[in-house]
């Protein structure tokens, strides 16, 4: 498999020299079925530049620790915050580092069924033979159960409570029961180093509210947004000059123009100007998640577009899809801002975004 020919390589393979260099110089203690120490799984996930180890995750690191004591453990981890606060890529992170995959993956939703967890059968198998192991087609669960993986499960809140429970024994007891198989195949008990990663955004509680049962066999750990503008340019800076470049885009994004576009996320997200002055708030996401998929699109418009870097206009064109995900309401919102705030930021990009509100649909 060529990470070159993906759209989106798992991150085992993004970084799979880093892993390999890792995996090479670990000398510490690893815990049962792990294939990277703790130590070196943190360095992994937040860096480590002597070592030449790039930063993937930009957040407090004493979160990482808690999260791979946590899984050192055997116990679920689960992530929650605002969507967009890269829980998923944390969680694939910490799983490419702990067992070396991270594809054994459930996405939750309220199709999800239990089959799609735990396993389902081969139903041509099935009538021809019978319940067998070779009819048995094992789904993320089983598979990390047996293999000693993690297993990642996302947006879990998003799941039918009847499918929710389906982990409580999994998680207590450690072993899938297949009542179907007669003998030792009806029974697959979890090797070292399976355990799970769930993750669920703040913004679904309420939509399937996990049982207290199944809380207990987690423990939570929320991921907060990023607090410090640099720290946020930069990232979006660096993942949107990689999704450009995957994109065959020729130009990086112009450094002023980002300025200009995280600027306008984070005030639209706080509800608070630069100055300190309040303002209405947009009720869709506007995470740095999202300000990364607007930089993309930005250069993609300019450079396909007219063969140029993407302007301010090009900001505003952008912007309107993702305010108008939720409420009509937040349309007029970014309206007001770009005609009442942004005339107060100084700048050449600033002034270009302003004389391009215009572009907003209605």
């Amino acid at each position: 498999m060529h990470a070159e020919t993906l759209q989106r390589p798992p991150a085992e393979i993004r970084h799979a020299d880093e892993l390999a260099r890792l995996r090479e110089a670990d000398t510490a203690p690893r815990p049962p079925g792990w294939a990277l120490s703790l130590q070196a799984a943190r360095r992994f996930v937040v860096g480590d530049e002597r070592a030449g180890i790039t930063r993937k995750f930009v957040g407090d690191p004493s979160l990482i620790d808690r999260a791979l004591v946590t899984l050192a453990t055997s116990r679920g981890l689960m992530l929650v915050g605002e969507p967009g606060t890269a829980k998923s890529l944390l969680s694939e992170l910490i799983a490419a580092a702990v067992c070396g995959e991270s594809t054994l993956t459930v996405q939750g939703g309220a199709a999800t069924t239990e089959d799609q967890v735990k396993y389902s059968w081969n139903y041509a198998l099935l009538l021809a033979e019978g319940p067998s192991a070779r009819s048995l087609v094992p789904a993320p669960m089983l598979r990390g159960m047996a293999e000693g993986k993690v297993v990642r499960f996302e947006e879990i809140t998003r799941c039918p409570l009847e499918v929710q429970d389906s982990l409580l024994s999994l998680l207590s007891e450690r072993v899938v029961a297949i009542p179907e198989l007669p003998g030792p195949d009806g029974m697959v008990f979890a090797r070292e180093g399976f355990t799970v990663i769930a993750t669920a955004n703040t913004r679904d509680r309420g939509v399937n509210e996990m049982s207290a049962a199944l809380k207990r066999r987690f423990n939570f750990e929320t991921v907060f947004p990023i607090a410090d503008f640099d720290t946020e340019l930069e990232l979006v800076q660096r993942e949107a000059t990689s999704l450009l470049h995957r994109s065959g885009v020729a130009v990086a994004p112009r450094l002023d123009v980002l300025e200009v576009l995280v600027s306008t996320f984070r005030e639209l997200r706080t509800g608070t100007t630069e100055s300190g002055q309040s303002m209405d708030r947009l009720s869709t996401v506007m995470s740095t998640a999202e300000a990364v998929s607007v930089a993309h699109a930005v250069g993609l418009r300019g450079w396909y577009l007219r063969g140029e870097a993407g302007t301010p206009a090009d900001i505003v064109e952008c912007l309107a899809g993702t305010a108008a995900k939720d409420s009509g309401e937040d349309l007029a919102r970014l309206r007001r801002y770009l005609e009442q705030q942004v005339p107060r930021r100084s700048g050449k990009q600033w002034r270009a975004l302003h004389e391009a509100r215009h572009l907003l649909p209605g």
